[in-house]
């Protein structure tokens, strides 16, 4: 596997990385106890910036809520100190609430609307200046975009965005595509890893795996799933994305769905791992898991299949080189 020769076992630390929460004992515990729990050999951290609206123009990464840059470089140490390996993973979000996937302009430039170009101009700030901290502290990965559909045709821009990345950045480059768009994306050469949010239900793995796997081998690069998670909620197993689903809390379906997962993804040997989602800054009490039904899986019956899925998968990729 080029540039990816180990199994991912990760987790996504810190999202949404609202300002102040970083940087302070909650969240090196929160950290601490992720590694502790989950066996993690990696992470994800993770932190939104904001744009206003879908049709805006610039994405304001310095200021609240968006996490510090100090608060940047103080958790990448601290996941190091723990022996992770990490990949930096700066979002767009927007402020008035609409997903980042929509984030769309006119293909054709028309006067006084706004534009491709000046979207990209604020967006490659944005990502260079994550990118050189990502260098500065030894990231072994940059994800350069998440969950970004309706830009993902922009392929020359994206193109431009990666050349200009590599060259502040000597690491791995990855994109995250949103779920169902692994074979709509037209520039994955241009990366080094392909990744992906696997938010599928639980009885279309297969499906889905196959579809990816003709990705996979049309461009012989490494993939692993930069996303996949579940709430612990009933009916979430069949509509794992959708974070709003009503239903009680039910940590059993949490844990069915990552048993389902792994043992799908296991009978593909490309898949190169995981790095769930999510594992926030600041965890909700222990005792109160079984009432929490969201995507974490800290103190719930879920924590129990990753640890040991990771350990296994561990274990089998360092027997397998050495």
């Amino acid at each position: 596997m080029s540039k990816l020769d180990h199994f991912i076992g990760g987790m996504t630390w810190g999202w949404t990385g609202v300002r102040g929460t970083w940087n302070n004992e909650e969240a090196r515990q929160s950290m601490a106890l992720m590694v502790d729990r989950l066996n993690v050999n990696w992470t994800a951290i993770t932190f939104a910036a904001m744009q206003a609206h879908p049709q805006a123009t610039t994405i304001a990464y310095q200021e609240e809520p968006t996490v510090t840059d100090l608060e940047v470089r103080s958790m990448i140490t601290e996941a190091k100190r723990h022996g992770l390996k990490v990949c930096l993973k700066p979002v767009v979000n927007c402020t008035d609430g609409t997903w980042r996937a929509h984030i769309n302009f006119f293909d054709n430039d028309v006067p006084c609307e706004p534009k491709w170009s000046e979207w990209f101009a604020s967006y490659t700030t944005f990502m260079l200046h994550y990118a050189a901290i990502a260098e500065e502290l030894g990231c072994e990965m940059l994800c350069i975009g998440c969950e970004m559909v309706q830009t993902d045709r922009r392929e020359s821009e994206w193109r431009a965005l990666i050349q200009k990345v590599r060259a502040v950045y000597s690491g791995i480059v990855t994109y995250n595509c949103d779920k169902y768009q692994e074979d709509q994306v037209r520039w994955w050469d241009a990366v080094d890893v392909i990744s992906s949010s696997g938010y599928y239900p639980i009885n279309d793995w297969d499906q889905q795996l196959d579809r990816i796997e003709a990705v996979v081998k049309k461009h012989g690069k490494p993939f692993f799933f930069m996303e996949a998670g579940c709430p612990s909620r009933q009916g979430s197993e069949h509509l794992p994305n959708d974070w709003g689903l009503q239903g009680d809390p039910n940590e059993s379906v949490q844990k069915r769905y990552f048993e389902t997962a792994f043992d799908r993804c296991s009978t593909r040997d490309w898949v190169g791992g995981f790095m769930l989602w999510d594992w926030p800054a600041q965890l909700y009490a222990e005792n109160e898991a079984s009432s929490n039904d969201d995507y974490c899986m800290f103190g719930k019956q879920a924590e129990t299949v990753v640890r040991d899925y990771y350990t296994l998968k561990t274990a089998e990729r360092e027997k397998s080189i050495t």
